[in-house]
Protein backbone atom coordinates (compact mmCIF):
# COMPACT_ATOMS: atom_id res chain seq x y z
CA UNK A 1 0.00 0.00 0.00
CA UNK A 2 1.59 3.27 -1.14
CA UNK A 3 1.35 6.25 1.17
CA UNK A 4 1.94 9.55 -0.58
CA UNK A 5 3.02 12.62 1.34
CA UNK A 6 -0.34 14.37 1.66
CA UNK A 7 -0.29 17.74 3.42
CA UNK A 8 -3.19 19.89 2.14
CA UNK A 9 -2.50 23.63 2.20
CA UNK A 10 -3.87 26.84 0.68
CA UNK A 11 -1.44 29.62 -0.19
CA UNK A 12 -2.19 33.06 -1.63
CA UNK A 13 -5.19 33.64 -3.91
CA UNK A 14 -6.71 30.27 -4.62
CA UNK A 15 -10.02 28.54 -5.08
CA UNK A 16 -11.15 26.16 -2.35
CA UNK A 17 -12.89 23.94 -4.94
CA UNK A 18 -10.88 22.57 -7.87
CA UNK A 19 -12.04 23.68 -11.34
CA UNK A 20 -14.56 26.16 -9.96
CA UNK A 21 -14.63 29.79 -8.84
CA UNK A 22 -11.10 30.61 -9.98
CA UNK A 23 -9.71 33.90 -8.66
CA UNK A 24 -10.42 36.63 -11.22
CA UNK A 25 -7.74 37.02 -13.85
CA UNK A 26 -6.25 33.54 -13.30
CA UNK A 27 -5.80 30.27 -15.13
CA UNK A 28 -5.86 27.00 -13.21
CA UNK A 29 -3.27 24.23 -13.66
CA UNK A 30 -3.49 20.83 -11.98
CA UNK A 31 -0.33 19.00 -10.92
CA UNK A 32 -1.11 15.42 -9.99
CA UNK A 33 0.20 11.91 -9.44
CA UNK A 34 -1.20 8.65 -10.84
CA UNK A 35 -3.30 10.43 -13.43
CA UNK A 36 -6.21 11.96 -11.56
CA UNK A 37 -6.24 9.43 -8.72
CA UNK A 38 -3.27 10.50 -6.59
CA UNK A 39 -2.43 13.64 -4.63
CA UNK A 40 -2.84 16.85 -6.60
CA UNK A 41 -2.35 20.61 -6.32
CA UNK A 42 -4.17 23.37 -8.22
CA UNK A 43 -1.98 26.31 -9.23
CA UNK A 44 -3.47 29.70 -10.19
CA UNK A 45 -1.51 31.61 -12.83
CA UNK A 46 -1.82 35.02 -14.43
CA UNK A 47 -0.87 33.63 -17.87
CA UNK A 48 -2.06 30.54 -19.77
CA UNK A 49 0.29 27.67 -18.78
CA UNK A 50 0.63 26.72 -22.47
CA UNK A 51 1.46 30.24 -23.67
CA UNK A 52 4.99 29.38 -24.80
CA UNK A 53 6.98 31.30 -27.41
CA UNK A 54 8.76 28.34 -29.00
CA UNK A 55 9.33 24.63 -28.64
CA UNK A 56 12.60 22.78 -29.28
CA UNK A 57 13.74 19.23 -28.72
CA UNK A 58 12.09 15.81 -29.14
CA UNK A 59 9.67 16.18 -26.21
CA UNK A 60 6.71 18.15 -27.53
CA UNK A 61 2.99 17.82 -28.20
CA UNK A 62 2.38 16.09 -31.51
CA UNK A 63 -0.50 15.53 -33.91
CA UNK A 64 -0.86 13.04 -36.74
CA UNK A 65 -3.30 12.86 -39.66
CA UNK A 66 -3.97 9.16 -40.14
CA UNK A 67 -6.09 9.90 -43.21
CA UNK A 68 -2.80 10.40 -45.08
CA UNK A 69 -1.90 6.73 -44.63
CA UNK A 70 -2.66 4.73 -47.77
CA UNK A 71 -5.39 2.08 -47.79
CA UNK A 72 -4.90 -1.44 -49.08
CA UNK A 73 -3.95 -3.39 -45.95
CA UNK A 74 -5.32 -6.91 -46.48
CA UNK A 75 -4.44 -8.02 -42.96
CA UNK A 76 -4.28 -6.41 -39.50
CA UNK A 77 -0.64 -7.52 -39.43
CA UNK A 78 -0.08 -4.97 -42.22
CA UNK A 79 -1.56 -2.16 -40.12
CA UNK A 80 0.56 0.98 -39.79
CA UNK A 81 2.34 1.33 -36.40
CA UNK A 82 1.46 4.61 -34.67
CA UNK A 83 2.57 4.54 -31.00
CA UNK A 84 3.73 1.74 -28.73
CA UNK A 85 5.37 0.66 -25.50
CA UNK A 86 5.68 -2.70 -23.73
CA UNK A 87 2.03 -2.58 -22.55
CA UNK A 88 0.08 -1.09 -25.46
CA UNK A 89 0.43 -0.87 -29.24
CA UNK A 90 -1.63 1.45 -31.46
CA UNK A 91 -1.93 0.62 -35.16
CA UNK A 92 -4.04 2.05 -38.00
CA UNK A 93 -5.62 -0.54 -40.28
CA UNK A 94 -7.14 0.57 -43.59
CA UNK A 95 -8.76 -2.60 -44.94
CA UNK A 96 -10.07 -2.23 -48.50
CA UNK A 97 -11.19 -5.83 -49.02
CA UNK A 98 -12.19 -8.98 -47.14
CA UNK A 99 -9.48 -11.05 -45.50
CA UNK A 100 -8.56 -14.33 -47.26
CA UNK A 101 -7.06 -15.83 -44.10
CA UNK A 102 -7.56 -16.01 -40.34
CA UNK A 103 -5.38 -14.28 -37.77
CA UNK A 104 -4.57 -14.91 -34.12
CA UNK A 105 -2.85 -12.44 -31.79
CA UNK A 106 -0.81 -14.42 -29.26
CA UNK A 107 0.74 -11.22 -27.83
CA UNK A 108 -2.35 -9.91 -26.02
CA UNK A 109 -6.00 -8.92 -26.16
CA UNK A 110 -6.93 -6.79 -29.18
CA UNK A 111 -9.37 -3.86 -29.09
CA UNK A 112 -10.65 -2.73 -32.49
CA UNK A 113 -12.39 0.61 -32.95
CA UNK A 114 -14.15 0.87 -36.31
CA UNK A 115 -13.78 4.48 -37.42
CA UNK A 116 -15.33 4.22 -40.88
CA UNK A 117 -17.22 1.59 -42.86
CA UNK A 118 -18.95 -1.69 -42.04
CA UNK A 119 -17.62 -5.20 -41.56
CA UNK A 120 -18.68 -8.74 -40.76
CA UNK A 121 -16.60 -10.50 -38.11
CA UNK A 122 -16.15 -14.28 -38.13
CA UNK A 123 -14.26 -15.75 -35.18
CA UNK A 124 -14.02 -18.82 -32.97
CA UNK A 125 -17.24 -17.77 -31.23
CA UNK A 126 -19.39 -17.04 -34.25
CA UNK A 127 -20.48 -14.08 -36.38
CA UNK A 128 -20.98 -10.41 -35.46
CA UNK A 129 -21.81 -7.39 -37.64
CA UNK A 130 -19.77 -4.21 -37.08
CA UNK A 131 -20.49 -0.58 -37.93
CA UNK A 132 -18.73 2.76 -37.45
CA UNK A 133 -18.22 3.61 -33.79
CA UNK A 134 -18.06 0.00 -32.62
CA UNK A 135 -15.52 -1.15 -30.07
CA UNK A 136 -14.72 -4.86 -30.45
CA UNK A 137 -12.64 -6.57 -27.78
CA UNK A 138 -11.06 -9.85 -28.92
CA UNK A 139 -9.48 -12.01 -26.19
CA UNK A 140 -5.89 -13.09 -26.73
CA UNK A 141 -5.45 -15.92 -29.27
CA UNK A 142 -8.97 -15.64 -30.70
CA UNK A 143 -8.99 -16.71 -34.36
CA UNK A 144 -10.80 -14.22 -36.57
CA UNK A 145 -11.23 -12.53 -39.92
CA UNK A 146 -13.44 -9.78 -41.35
CA UNK A 147 -15.42 -9.45 -44.54
CA UNK A 148 -16.11 -5.98 -45.90
CA UNK A 149 -17.93 -4.77 -49.00
CA UNK A 150 -15.82 -1.60 -49.14
CA UNK A 151 -13.15 0.30 -47.28
CA UNK A 152 -13.07 0.01 -43.47
CA UNK A 153 -10.73 1.93 -41.18
CA UNK A 154 -9.85 0.55 -37.74
CA UNK A 155 -7.84 1.84 -34.80
CA UNK A 156 -6.20 -1.24 -33.23
CA UNK A 157 -5.24 -1.07 -29.53
CA UNK A 158 -3.33 -4.14 -28.38
CA UNK A 159 -3.12 -4.87 -24.65
CA UNK A 160 0.31 -6.47 -24.94
CA UNK A 161 0.85 -9.48 -22.69
CA UNK A 162 -2.26 -8.50 -20.72
CA UNK A 163 -6.04 -8.52 -20.56
CA UNK A 164 -8.77 -5.93 -20.94
CA UNK A 165 -11.12 -5.46 -17.99
CA UNK A 166 -13.95 -3.06 -17.14
CA UNK A 167 -13.41 -0.17 -14.71
CA UNK A 168 -14.75 -0.13 -11.18
CA UNK A 169 -17.66 2.29 -11.14
CA UNK A 170 -17.75 2.99 -7.41
CA UNK A 171 -20.54 5.15 -6.04
CA UNK A 172 -22.41 5.40 -9.35
CA UNK A 173 -22.98 1.62 -9.51
CA UNK A 174 -22.49 -1.12 -12.08
CA UNK A 175 -25.08 0.18 -14.56
CA UNK A 176 -23.49 3.63 -15.02
CA UNK A 177 -21.67 4.62 -18.22
CA UNK A 178 -22.94 1.44 -19.85
CA UNK A 179 -24.83 -1.55 -18.55
CA UNK A 180 -23.03 -4.87 -19.16
CA UNK A 181 -26.24 -6.01 -20.86
CA UNK A 182 -25.30 -3.58 -23.67
CA UNK A 183 -22.31 -5.76 -24.61
CA UNK A 184 -23.05 -7.85 -27.71
CA UNK A 185 -21.34 -11.19 -28.39
CA UNK A 186 -20.85 -13.27 -31.55
CA UNK A 187 -23.59 -15.73 -32.49
CA UNK A 188 -23.45 -19.14 -34.12
CA UNK A 189 -26.00 -18.11 -36.73
CA UNK A 190 -26.74 -18.98 -40.31
CA UNK A 191 -23.96 -16.76 -41.67
CA UNK A 192 -21.41 -18.43 -39.39
CA UNK A 193 -22.50 -21.97 -40.31
CA UNK A 194 -22.54 -21.07 -44.02
CA UNK A 195 -18.86 -20.07 -44.01
CA UNK A 196 -17.75 -23.43 -42.61
CA UNK A 197 -16.41 -26.09 -44.96
CA UNK A 198 -13.62 -28.36 -46.12
CA UNK A 199 -11.56 -25.64 -47.79
CA UNK A 200 -7.88 -25.01 -47.08
CA UNK A 201 -7.47 -22.17 -44.59
CA UNK A 202 -4.42 -20.26 -43.35
CA UNK A 203 -4.11 -18.89 -39.82
CA UNK A 204 -1.42 -16.20 -39.46
CA UNK A 205 -0.32 -15.99 -35.81
CA UNK A 206 1.52 -13.02 -34.29
CA UNK A 207 3.79 -13.80 -31.35
CA UNK A 208 6.51 -11.40 -30.12
CA UNK A 209 5.70 -9.36 -33.26
CA UNK A 210 6.81 -12.23 -35.50
CA UNK A 211 4.43 -14.05 -37.82
CA UNK A 212 3.90 -17.79 -38.25
CA UNK A 213 1.38 -19.51 -40.51
CA UNK A 214 -0.58 -22.69 -39.80
CA UNK A 215 -2.54 -24.19 -42.72
CA UNK A 216 -5.56 -26.44 -42.17
CA UNK A 217 -7.31 -28.62 -44.79
CA UNK A 218 -10.61 -27.21 -43.44
CA UNK A 219 -11.91 -23.96 -41.98
CA UNK A 220 -11.10 -24.13 -38.24
CA UNK A 221 -13.98 -21.76 -37.48
CA UNK A 222 -16.15 -24.87 -37.27
CA UNK A 223 -17.71 -24.57 -33.79
CA UNK A 224 -21.34 -25.60 -33.41
CA UNK A 225 -21.70 -24.25 -29.86
CA UNK A 226 -19.94 -22.91 -26.78
CA UNK A 227 -20.53 -21.84 -23.20
CA UNK A 228 -18.44 -19.84 -20.73
CA UNK A 229 -17.57 -16.31 -19.65
CA UNK A 230 -14.60 -15.56 -21.94
CA UNK A 231 -15.69 -14.13 -25.27
CA UNK A 232 -15.37 -11.16 -27.65
CA UNK A 233 -17.66 -8.24 -26.82
CA UNK A 234 -18.91 -5.28 -28.84
CA UNK A 235 -20.33 -1.91 -27.81
CA UNK A 236 -20.85 1.20 -29.92
CA UNK A 237 -19.45 4.51 -28.67
CA UNK A 238 -22.91 6.07 -29.16
CA UNK A 239 -24.30 3.66 -26.55
CA UNK A 240 -22.00 5.03 -23.86
CA UNK A 241 -23.74 7.36 -21.38
CA UNK A 242 -21.19 9.75 -19.88
CA UNK A 243 -20.91 10.70 -16.26
CA UNK A 244 -21.84 14.36 -15.81
CA UNK A 245 -21.54 17.01 -13.13
CA UNK A 246 -23.31 20.29 -13.72
CA UNK A 247 -21.21 22.05 -11.07
CA UNK A 248 -17.67 20.84 -11.85
CA UNK A 249 -15.76 19.72 -14.94
CA UNK A 250 -14.87 16.04 -14.55
CA UNK A 251 -11.41 14.67 -15.41
CA UNK A 252 -10.97 12.32 -18.41
CA UNK A 253 -10.65 9.31 -16.10
CA UNK A 254 -14.39 9.63 -15.35
CA UNK A 255 -14.97 8.47 -18.92
CA UNK A 256 -12.95 5.23 -18.73
CA UNK A 257 -14.40 2.45 -20.91
CA UNK A 258 -11.74 -0.29 -20.74
CA UNK A 259 -8.74 -0.94 -18.51
CA UNK A 260 -5.55 -2.44 -19.90
CA UNK A 261 -2.38 -3.31 -18.03
CA UNK A 262 -0.71 0.08 -17.33
CA UNK A 263 -3.06 2.02 -19.64
CA UNK A 264 -6.72 3.01 -19.90
CA UNK A 265 -9.10 3.55 -22.82
CA UNK A 266 -11.63 6.38 -22.37
CA UNK A 267 -14.53 7.51 -24.57
CA UNK A 268 -15.51 11.13 -25.07
CA UNK A 269 -19.14 11.41 -26.18
CA UNK A 270 -21.66 14.29 -26.37
CA UNK A 271 -22.74 15.65 -22.99
CA UNK A 272 -24.21 18.88 -21.60
CA UNK A 273 -21.82 21.61 -20.53
CA UNK A 274 -21.61 22.46 -16.84
CA UNK A 275 -24.29 24.96 -15.82
CA UNK A 276 -22.82 26.39 -12.61
CA UNK A 277 -21.65 29.92 -13.54
CA UNK A 278 -18.39 29.53 -11.60
CA UNK A 279 -17.45 26.12 -13.08
CA UNK A 280 -14.96 26.10 -15.94
CA UNK A 281 -16.44 24.55 -19.07
CA UNK A 282 -13.30 23.47 -20.89
CA UNK A 283 -10.70 20.82 -19.95
CA UNK A 284 -8.55 22.31 -17.22
CA UNK A 285 -4.82 22.84 -17.74
CA UNK A 286 -2.88 19.96 -16.25
CA UNK A 287 0.60 18.55 -16.21
CA UNK A 288 1.24 15.20 -17.86
CA UNK A 289 2.53 13.74 -14.62
CA UNK A 290 3.06 9.96 -14.95
CA UNK A 291 1.07 9.40 -18.18
CA UNK A 292 1.35 9.86 -21.94
CA UNK A 293 -2.03 11.01 -23.29
CA UNK A 294 -3.27 10.06 -26.76
CA UNK A 295 -6.60 11.07 -28.34
CA UNK A 296 -8.06 9.65 -31.56
CA UNK A 297 -10.72 11.96 -33.01
CA UNK A 298 -13.63 9.97 -34.47
CA UNK A 299 -16.46 12.41 -35.24
CA UNK A 300 -17.96 15.78 -34.39
CA UNK A 301 -16.69 19.18 -33.29
CA UNK A 302 -13.71 18.90 -30.93
CA UNK A 303 -14.39 21.89 -28.75
CA UNK A 304 -11.09 22.00 -26.81
CA UNK A 305 -8.90 21.82 -29.94
CA UNK A 306 -8.54 23.91 -33.09
CA UNK A 307 -7.93 22.66 -36.65
CA UNK A 308 -8.47 19.03 -35.60
CA UNK A 309 -10.64 16.81 -37.77
CA UNK A 310 -11.84 13.17 -37.67
CA UNK A 311 -9.11 10.62 -38.34
CA UNK A 312 -6.43 12.61 -36.51
CA UNK A 313 -4.46 11.69 -33.38
CA UNK A 314 -2.85 13.94 -30.80
CA UNK A 315 -0.09 12.72 -28.50
CA UNK A 316 0.90 14.65 -25.38
CA UNK A 317 3.87 12.89 -23.76
CA UNK A 318 4.56 13.11 -20.04
CA UNK A 319 6.64 16.14 -19.11
CA UNK A 320 4.75 19.30 -20.00
CA UNK A 321 1.49 21.11 -19.37
CA UNK A 322 -1.40 20.98 -21.79
CA UNK A 323 -4.99 22.14 -21.95
CA UNK A 324 -7.46 23.94 -24.21
CA UNK A 325 -6.41 25.90 -27.27
CA UNK A 326 -6.68 29.71 -27.13
CA UNK A 327 -9.97 29.72 -29.08
CA UNK A 328 -11.50 27.27 -26.58
CA UNK A 329 -10.02 29.20 -23.66
CA UNK A 330 -12.06 32.27 -24.59
CA UNK A 331 -15.15 30.19 -23.76
CA UNK A 332 -13.84 29.02 -20.40
CA UNK A 333 -16.96 30.13 -18.50
CA UNK A 334 -19.61 30.57 -21.18
CA UNK A 335 -20.20 28.25 -24.14
CA UNK A 336 -22.16 29.15 -27.26
CA UNK A 337 -24.18 25.92 -27.27
CA UNK A 338 -25.67 23.69 -24.56
CA UNK A 339 -23.35 20.72 -24.90
CA UNK A 340 -20.39 19.07 -26.57
CA UNK A 341 -20.67 17.37 -29.96
CA UNK A 342 -17.69 15.03 -30.18
CA UNK A 343 -16.76 11.37 -30.26
CA UNK A 344 -13.16 10.51 -29.45
CA UNK A 345 -11.09 7.66 -28.03
CA UNK A 346 -8.42 8.48 -25.44
CA UNK A 347 -5.57 6.21 -24.40
CA UNK A 348 -3.58 7.16 -21.27
CA UNK A 349 -0.36 5.13 -21.05
CA UNK A 350 1.59 4.84 -17.79
CA UNK A 351 4.90 4.24 -19.59
CA UNK A 352 6.54 6.34 -22.33
CA UNK A 353 5.31 5.70 -25.85
CA UNK A 354 7.52 5.46 -28.92
CA UNK A 355 6.41 6.89 -32.25
CA UNK A 356 6.01 4.53 -35.21
CA UNK A 357 7.17 5.26 -38.74
CA UNK A 358 3.63 5.75 -40.03
CA UNK A 359 2.90 8.37 -37.39
CA UNK A 360 6.15 10.23 -38.09
CA UNK A 361 5.26 10.38 -41.79
CA UNK A 362 1.91 12.08 -41.08
CA UNK A 363 2.95 14.45 -38.27
CA UNK A 364 1.66 18.03 -38.32
CA UNK A 365 4.87 19.85 -37.45
CA UNK A 366 3.16 23.10 -36.42
CA UNK A 367 0.99 21.47 -33.75
CA UNK A 368 3.32 22.31 -30.83
CA UNK A 369 3.07 25.99 -31.77
CA UNK A 370 -0.71 26.00 -32.08
CA UNK A 371 -1.19 27.36 -28.55
CA UNK A 372 0.86 30.46 -29.31
CA UNK A 373 -0.89 33.81 -29.31
CA UNK A 374 0.33 37.26 -30.42
CA UNK A 375 0.45 38.53 -26.85
CA UNK A 376 -0.64 37.82 -23.27
CA UNK A 377 -4.09 36.25 -23.08
CA UNK A 378 -6.36 37.67 -20.40
CA UNK A 379 -8.39 35.17 -18.43
CA UNK A 380 -12.14 35.52 -19.03
CA UNK A 381 -13.77 37.17 -16.06
CA UNK A 382 -15.58 34.74 -13.80
CA UNK A 383 -19.35 35.36 -13.92
CA UNK A 384 -20.80 36.61 -10.66
CA UNK A 385 -23.42 34.50 -8.95
CA UNK A 386 -26.87 36.08 -8.88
Amino acid sequence: MRKFIALPRIEGRASRQAHCDLPDGTFERELGKEGFFGPATMMYHTHPPTGWLSWEGPLRPRAFDLEKISAGMASPWKAAPILANASVKLRWWRADRSMDHLVRNADGDELLFLHRGKAELFCDYGHLSLEAGDYLMLPRSTMWRIETAGAADFLLIECSNGSYTLPEKGLVGQHAIFDAAMLDVPAIDGAFLAQQGEHETRVVIKRQNRLSTVTYPFNPLDAVGWHGDLMPVRINIKDIRPLMSHRQHLPPSAHTTFLGDRFVVCSFVPRPFETDPGAIKVPFFHNNDDYDEVIFYHAGDFFSRDNIKPGMVTWHPCGFTHGPHPKALARMYEQSKPGTDEYAVMIDARDPLEMGEAAAATELEAYARSWQSPGPVAAPRRPSRS
